[in-house]
């Protein structure tokens, strides 16, 4: 079986230096393609050198290997702060450079002290290049999906769709967004018996709508579900993005599907909003 991580961030420093040994890990479970978010202008340079080393279409193809990167640049909520006056041309610099997606972008109004004013304008920004380059785009959102709803109908979109990222939303809100051209991606963070209103949430989801995601190193998997733990240098754990595997194995049993069927849904859906990236 393939398996597709729709999000992740290899590039974290985190990992210390350990992509080689996670992607290894990665191949041997057969994760076929990942997406591996930038978060800022500082790591973009890191996305664009693990594509470059472990892409698909710009690299030959005696150096690609199974697990392929798809590289992904954009400006999160949480780091706006740190970006210079020239952040839109360095973006689109970047995805010049490489087949990509925009992302991570967004909304939060959830973190604390985090300022709100300038959110809405970036996220506009970069929405707005990923519908004229026609690129996916994954979007972050917390504790603001009725505004969010509200820009993404009003504002241009890309016509392949966009990921929401970890979707949290009340299910209420799924058919709006999917209408728009929403995908809604499963994090396996969502296993914890404490979240099950987000499981259930993505019972509503529509089968050719459906994702799964690490968001590796973040969004720790329960104890008893983990297959590959992963300690930082400073010994707190990561969520290794080798987890993808029990993602899928924890959604399926919930869904009561055979694993089998849930992951050629999700190969078909993610092909379709990634295409040949």
């Amino acid at each position: 079986m393939k398996i597709y991580d729709a999000h992740n961030h290899l590039q974290d420093d985190r990992f210390a230096g350990r992509q080689n040994e996670l992607l290894a890990a990665c191949e041997k479970i057969g994760v076929a393609r990942m997406v591996v978010n930038g978060a800022c202008e500082s790591d973009w340079p890191q996305v664009l050198q693990l594509a470059e080393k472990f892409g698909g279409a710009s690299v030959p193809a005696s150096r690609v290997p199974q697990t392929k990167i798809i590289p992904s640049f954009g400006y999160h909520p949480w780091y706006l702060s740190e970006r210079t006056q020239d952040w839109q041309k360095n973006l689109e610099k970047f995805l010049d450079q490489i087949p990509s997606a925009i992302g991570e972008i967004g909304l939060d109004r959830w973190k604390p002290d985090l300022p709100y004013a300038g959110q809405e304008e970036v996220f506009l920004t970069q929405l707005k290049i990923a519908a004229e380059r026609n690129l996916p785009v994954s979007i972050h959102c917390l504790q603001a999906w009725g505004r969010m709803l509200k820009l993404l109908q009003k504002s241009p979109r890309p016509q392949r769709g966009f990921v929401l990222h970890s979707f949290g939303g009340p299910p209420e809100m799924i058919s709006s967004f999917a209408k728009l051209g929403a995908y809604f991606s499963f994090p396996g963070y969502f296993l914890h018996e404490r979240k099950l209103r987000q499981r259930e949430t993505f019972k509503h989801v529509p089968p050719e709508r459906l994702l799964i995601e690490t968001d590796a190193p973040d969004q720790l998997l329960p104890e008893a579900k983990k297959h590959f733990p992963l300690a930082a240098v400073d010994g707190k754990p990561l969520n290794h993005p080798a987890n993808l595997v029990a993602v899928y194995e924890g959604l399926a049993e919930f869904f009561g599907e055979k694993i089998e069927s849930l992951t050629a849904r999700v190969e078909e859906n993610f092909q379709r909003v990634f295409g040949k990236l």
